[in-house]
């Protein structure tokens, strides 16, 4: 009989066995490969002894099961009421079918962002329905792919009506009609840029003193007014009207763009997307077609491929901040697509004629509740409304609202004598009668039937029209749209995804489940804290590994993407100055830095003075030190990304942060890499004073297809009281629309901490950097690697220089399109140096996934070395051909390669092959000819022609 040997192999190891790719008999594989005998020697290798943190992380992690029945418990210590507070968030019914195959499926929620339209058509379709959606129900014909929030994207309305208006005025009219966090956010957006808030009454604007003038409709306590003599009078005096709006209000009152609004903003959560105590949900924007070029965020458009069939990508790019840097007038980096996508859904979902009936019960239910409270001597405003009334009650405020609280509702307290009241889709008649029973109302409410709306308000227009709003809506017929849209694109659930700089991990399923329990997702943001215990012990536990992981002192989790991250930190940077009576605006920023970097420097108020960068891609020190000494006392700030952009641990950090102190300045260190740091280098020990950490990168938020993000800021101990402000109480440095920000996803974060553990986190970071070096070294000899550490290293991500290559007529867009051939989505082009890619695996990826990626690779240089010697021509090559669709396959082939080379190159599955929708699509014919809502449907009949 043979002996029973225990086993060492423990199945439940989350990190080792699950996150982490390379078992360790692949590792020790790749690291002879490398020429490092152990992983702890490549480590020392590549990151200087000077900054590695002495204490290890050493918390303990949690297998699955454990962290499931954990997150349980938590979940159990919130307590879910019916709330009716309103204020821009709603309670909403996700279809289950939207909630399962979209929010749920990996291959929606670990796409990247369509910067790669050829392998991103489906998606590109669904936020290209959303666009409709928006466009269509604001009644202004362009739209963007999203915003942060409804609050961001009032701001960045102000900002884009100053720089369209053709007044010259500083000055910008809120009427005090707006949500209160709205007004918070646009106030701090505001201050840096010299901008002169003037609050009111809309009857008090004067058109002739403002540039211009944002108006709510509804309003927060619930009116409704046409604005077109303001929109009329704003124009006449050369200024720009915007309303924040709401998208369910539209299904039944006169849309903005029909009173004369140029740009029209709000959120599009009640559209099927749960509270999640405060996000992520879609903002939206639209505006007038002469605004289009100044509008922020991501506009997706329709163009054409190869053979001229319809094809969709993002439009007008040449706006964006990474493009335009310090001239930048946003620095919007991530939007919310998949929230966006989840929102064109329930529109679909339900169509034109399903929207309004929801409309219209919620109006009717808001209806039935304020006649019965006027039945019984209540005094209710206002007299026309949609959804939301606000009731006096004198003294007795404090007691009916905690009435209403013992029968499992929140009501929203309004100054010292009124209550506000807003009913959703989910009110039912058992609510209204709760609401009533709170107020001492017995009698059952009466259904209303007519509508307490003026009749010049109630919409006359028709709205989504297009067909996809009126497919058969059988949900075997819905099931299959989503699959045939997500089949078209290429996510992580198919494929690596190696780019630099965005850190394409695993998104455990486990992570993920608990973000769509009720107990997380049904909290409103602005409920009371001891209903959100469960919430509030997650922001804490999370900040505290975030302190001891950093280095830091205090965390702020409220901005909601990484660009906002860079913006609130150098807000806190400028508090600090002001506090201490110091005029300081000079921002010094490499000429390697992030595009969002100078472009939050310019919101922030700072002028942005670049510097150099040396031969190896590193900050040119003697530079850095004279225009620190330059700026002297005026010196605010450096930017710094750490590693570098060029993907190396520079030596030089603490001399950089040494000499700004010494100048009095404060350090900004960007957490786009912290994947290469966790465990190994805390960025506050080092010299930073305050970093962003994109939540989305390092700690497997998943990117969604370009959002949600989060970007929570750590800062030194005496940056901490100049943290961004609650938006609830009005004080300035409020940056998004909720006090924690998307708070549903910090979950993903702190699950991912307590599976990996201190350790687990650590060997995470290690590996991320194996997998670099061993990508590296096997494809050195056939592309030159563009930046390596003085003992010729990189840390977590590569850069391969494609630009040799140009010379024979190849280019990085060739190489690019070739590897979606291989079923690969291409790595970071053309950034942070033009014609290069960078490259990063992750440490998630097996070293058979990478093996397949330098396969691929390898294949390409063969083909380029076909070119190079004359047997092919680069215009006849299967480089310049690519991607190849299965049309091209089955086409008649009369190419100079054969189909099996074309279709089927190294590293491509030949079962499981992924096949693009589309040809390489025309960017320059979409810009010229730019459609950004959903084409006729005899534009698809006759491109398939």
């Amino acid at each position: 009989m043979a002996p029973w040997t225990p086993t060492t192999y423990n199945p439940d190891d989350f990190a080792n066995r699950r996150h982490i790719g390379p078992s360790p008999a692949e590792m020790e594989a790749m690291l002879k490969v490398v020429g490092a005998n152990t992983l702890e020697t490549l480590i020392e290798q590549t990151v200087p002894a000077s900054i590695r943190q002495e204490k290890p992380l050493d918390w303990p992690a949690l297998s699955e099961a454990a962290l499931l029945q954990r997150m349980r418990e938590v979940a159990e210590r919130n307590r879910v009421m019916t709330s009716l507070i309103g204020q821009g968030y709603y309670g909403t019914v996700t279809p289950p079918a939207i909630q399962r195959n979209i929010l749920e499926n990996p291959a929606w929620y670990t796409a990247y962002t369509p910067y790669q339209p050829e392998i991103a058509q489906g998606r590109l379709e669904a936020l290209l329905n959303y666009q409709t959606m928006v466009s269509d129900l604001t009644g202004l014909p362009v739209a963007n792919a999203s915003l942060l929030d409804e609050a961001t994207a009032a701001a960045e309305a102000m900002a884009m009506a100053q720089r369209v208006a053709r007044s010259k005025s500083k000055v910008f009219f809120v009427s005090e009609n707006l949500h209160p966090q709205t007004i918070s956010v646009i106030e701090t957006r505001a201050e840096p840029l010299g901008i002169e808030i003037v609050r009111g009454a809309p009857e008090e604007l004067d058109p002739t003193t403002v540039f211009g003038a944002i108006f709510q409709y509804p309003g927060t306590f619930g009116h409704i007014r046409d604005l077109t003599e303001e929109c009329a009078a704003l124009h006449a005096a050369g200024a720009v009207a915007i309303v924040a709006t709401d998208l369910l209000a539209l299904c039944v009152l006169k849309e903005p763009g029909a009173m004369g609004a140029d740009i029209a903003v709000g959120s599009a959560q009640r559209f099927g997307v749960p509270m999640g105590y405060g996000g992520p949900h879609a903002g939206f924007m639209s505006c007038r077609d002469e605004m289009k070029r100044a509008m922020p965020g991501r506009i997706v458009g329709v163009s054409i491929d190869a053979k001229g069939n319809k094809a969709y990508r993002l439009s007008l790019q040449t706006r964006e901040q990474h493009i335009r840097r310090e001239k930048a007038t946003s620095n919007v980096c991530t939007a919310q697509a998949l929230l966006a996508v989840m929102a064109s859904f329930y529109a679909v979902f339900h169509g034109p004629v399903g929207l309004k009936a929801i409309a219209q019960r919620v109006h009717l239910n808001a209806v039935t509740l304020a006649n019965a409270l006027r039945a019984a001597g209540a005094e209710v405003e206002p007299e026309a409304f949609f959804d939301t009334v606000t009731v006096r009650v004198g003294v007795g405020q404090q007691g009916i609202m905690a009435a209403a609280r013992h029968r499992g509702i929140n009501l929203r307290k309004v100054g010292r004598d009124r209550v506000g009241i807003s009913v959703d889709e989910t009110t039912d008649a058992g609510v209204i009668a709760r609401v009533l029973d709170a107020f001492g109302v017995t009698d059952a409410a009466e259904a209303a039937s007519a509508p307490a709306i003026p009749e010049a308000l109630i919409r006359e227009s028709d709205y989504l029209t297009h067909p996809v709003f009126h497919m058969n809506r059988a949900e075997s017929e819905m099931m299959r749209y989503m699959r045939r849209l997500s089949d078209r694109d290429l996510a992580l659930d198919r494929a690596m995804i190696p780019l630099g700089s965005c850190t394409m991990k695993l998104n455990a399923a486990a992570e993920m489940m608990p973000i769509t329990w009720p107990e997380f997702g049904a909290l409103h943001p602005f409920a009371p804290e001891d209903q959100a215990a469960g919430y509030h012990e997650v922001f804490a536990d999370l900040t505290a590994k975030l302190c001891e992981i950093t280095g830091y002192e205090a965390f702020s989790l409220q901005p909601n993407s990484g660009a906002q991250g860079e913006y609130a930190g150098l807000l806190t940077i400028a508090a600090y100055h002001r506090s201490r009576g110091e005029d300081r605006d000079i921002c010094l920023i490499p000429v390697s830095a992030h595009g969002t970097n100078p472009a939050s420097a310019q919101m922030c108020g700072m002028k942005v003075v670049v510097v150099k960068s040396a031969p190896n891609g590193d900050i040119d020190l003697e530079d850095f030190a004279d225009k620190a000494a330059k700026a002297g006392d005026k010196l605010a700030a450096v930017m710094i990304t750490y590693p570098s952009t060029h993907g190396v641990f520079e030596d030089t950090v603490r001399e950089v942060c040494q000499i700004t102190h010494d100048h009095g300045g404060q350090v900004y260190i960007d957490g786009a890499n912290m994947n290469a740091l966790v465990g190994l280098v805390k960025p506050g020990e080092i010299g930073g004073d305050v970093s962003h950490l994109n939540l989305h990168k390092t700690f497997a938020i998943p990117h969604g297809g370009g959002g949600p993000g989060m970007g929570p800021i750590g800062v030194k101990s005496h940056l901490a009281p100049f943290l961004p402000s609650d938006p609830r109480t009005g004080d300035l440095g409020a940056v998004s629309a909720a006090p924690w920000g998307s708070a549903s996803i910090l979950l993903i974060s702190w699950a991912y901490c307590l599976m990996m553990g201190g350790e687990g986190l650590t060997q995470a970071t290690r590996v991320a950097i194996l997998n670099a070096n061993y990508i590296a070294s096997r494809l050195a000899g056939a592309f030159p690697v563009l930046f390596m550490g003085n003992r010729g290293r990189v840390a977590h991500e590569c850069i391969l220089d494609m630009r040799p290559f140009q010379a024979h007529g190849v280019t990085v867009d060739d190489i690019a399109k070739r590897l979606i051939d291989n079923g690969f989505h291409a790595p970071t082009m053309s950034w942070p140096v033009a014609g290069t890619l960078m490259v990063e695996p992750t440490e998630s990826e097996t070293k058979a996934e990478i093996d397949r990626l330098i396969t691929a690779f390898l294949a390409i240089r063969a083909e380029i070395t076909e070119i190079a010697e004359g047997r092919i021509s680069a215009e006849a090559s299967p480089l310049r051909h690519a991607p190849h669709t299965v049309e091209d396959l089955v086409a008649d082939w009369d190419r100079e390669y054969s189909r099996e080379q074309g279709c089927f190159p190294p590293g491509a599955f030949r079962v499981d092959k992924y096949w693009p929708p589309v040809g390489r699509v025309d960017n320059a014919y979409g810009d010229r000819n730019l459609v950004c809502t959903c084409p006729p449907v005899e534009d698809y009949a006759e491109a398939a022609e």
